[in-house]
């Protein structure tokens, strides 16, 4: 078995002391709930560069709650200058730009872009290698209505954050925006006209983050004067749980959980006599373990051999408010226990936790067909296990005919795994328990009557 993962600390930078780690829309939350000194609930609309984001917080005497999070990792005010350069050259008729005019254009339609968050229109005047000259005039309207499917995309990672936190529009106090995008204004137009209000715009865009994560450092480094404490709860953005038998992923902490939190969850063992058990720390909204992100493994030995199903192991998921995560298993019955601790978030980008949530969204029907099959296939072979390992002990209880007739279930079921028909299994997995059950009775009575063999009625205890 590959070795488990070391545990990470606080990363560490030279010159630098960090003392808490803060996400962007948790930040641009300090900076308005405190300097507005704002109660309720908050949308933080954050569209920068390449990426849309968008978060759900609650705030409530001093505490700073995220309530859910979405967004989309391939949309940004880059696209909305992709739009305008692509406007140029539909207007000025140019059809094959040089790499050097592409560049030239792309930067004149930036400027237009930043020229019409407070003028009507954008003169755009360009000299291009190839000689050709443009001189253009880009209105706004002319701007809205070239991106309005860009505003339109926005709106999708917007409900489905809503909805994460079971709110509805009506239930929003204030939108805060983040990001120089938003400074567009058929931007702040489509959040006004969704949310029923007015964005929040009285903070810099560009520097609210900074401004909200300033205020946590100066509250950390003790400098408390005129400013009263704070609590933040963030939320973890991907589901972390266990790999089970067949491949498949047992959630055990769902995605958008409040941090800190910990919750436990009782496992068992799969064979019988089995003395240690291996756990795999996954992350991810997929039903396969393949398809999601491994974060550790490591091993609890010492378990007490027992029948199959017997042993108790509580496995404890604890994720600290820097979104640090502790993983232990407890074996009940000889306390033997194993840990783990690793950081979900490490090395993994805002764009990678996007398109993570994206695959889980696009395949779930796959997901549960595939979880399905491996949840019958493991029931299959288990029920496999135990009849052969049953008829190697007392399999001179049956009768040849009957013998045969087992056997030819056990065959037909083993033929049935290979198969991808989750139903089909679960007809044979049925076919053969019907098919034992007299085999079962039987052993059951011999079980009783070795029970009995040498003992007095007087002797046995009700």
């Amino acid at each position: 078995m590959r070795s488990a993962r070391p545990p990470r600390t606080r990363p560490r930078w030279p010159g630098l002391n960090v003392l808490r780690l803060l996400n962007e829309p948790t930040a641009a939350a300090i900076a308005y709930g405190l300097d507005n000194a704002s109660e309720g609930v908050y949308a933080v609309f954050d569209l920068g560069g390449g990426t849309f984001d968008i978060s759900i917080l609650k705030l409530s005497r001093g505490v700073f709650e995220v309530l859910a999070t979405n967004g989309d990792a391939s949309l940004g005010g880059d696209d909305f200058d992709q739009r305008v350069y692509c406007w140029i050259l539909d207007d000025a008729k140019i059809s094959f730009p040089s790499i050097e005019d592409t560049r030239h254009l792309l930067l004149k339609a930036r400027e237009a872009k930043e020229m019409l968050t407070s003028h009507d229109e954008a003169p755009i005047h360009a000299a291009l290698r190839s000689g050709e000259q443009v001189d253009l005039t880009l209105k706004i309207d002319t701007f809205a209505d070239i991106t309005k499917n860009l505003i339109t995309k926005t709106l999708a990672p917007t409900r489905k954050a809503l909805r994460d936190a079971g709110l509805t529009v009506d239930d929003i106090k204030g939108v805060v925006m983040v990001g120089g995008a938003t400074r567009m204004p058929q931007v702040q137009r489509a959040v006004a006209e969704y949310f029923k209000q007015e964005p929040l715009t009285n903070l810099d865009p560009e520097k609210v983050v900074a401004l909200g994560a300033a205020m946590q450092a100066n509250v950390l480094a003790g400098n408390r004067a005129g400013a009263e404490d704070w609590l933040l709860l963030d939320v973890i953005p991907l589901s972390l749980g266990l790999e089970t038998m067949g491949g498949l992923t047992e959630k055990v902490i769902p995605r958008n959980s409040t941090i800190p939190i910990a919750k436990a969850q009782e496992f068992t063992t799969y064979k019988d006599g089995q003395t240690a058990m291996s756990f795999h720390v996954v992350q991810g909204e997929r039903e396969l373990v393949t398809d999601c992100r491994s974060l550790a493994k490591f091993e609890l030995r010492g378990i007490p051999p027992m029948v199959a199903g017997a042993a108790r192991i509580t496995v404890t998921f604890q994720v600290d408010a820097d979104g640090l995560l502790s993983v232990s298993a407890r074996e009940m019955t000889s306390g033997v226990e194993a840990s783990i601790r690793v950081k979900p978030s490490y090395g993994l980008t805002d764009d990678e936790i996007a398109g993570m949530l994206k695959e889980s969204i696009d395949h779930v029907g796959d997901d549960v067909q595939a979880r399905n099959l491996r949840e019958q296939q493991v029931e299959a072979q288990r029920l496999i296990e135990a009849v052969e390992a049953a008829l190697a002990a007392d399999g001179g209880l049956l009768r040849s005919e009957e013998r045969a007739d087992i056997d030819e279930e056990i065959a037909s079921l083993r033929k049935r795994i290979a198969g991808t028909d989750h139903r089909a299994i679960k007809a044979g997995i049925d076919s053969l328990n019907a098919a034992t059950q007299d085999f079962a009775a039987r052993r059951m009575d011999q079980g009783v009557r070795r029970a009995l063999t040498g003992h007095k009625v007087i002797e046995l205890k009700l």
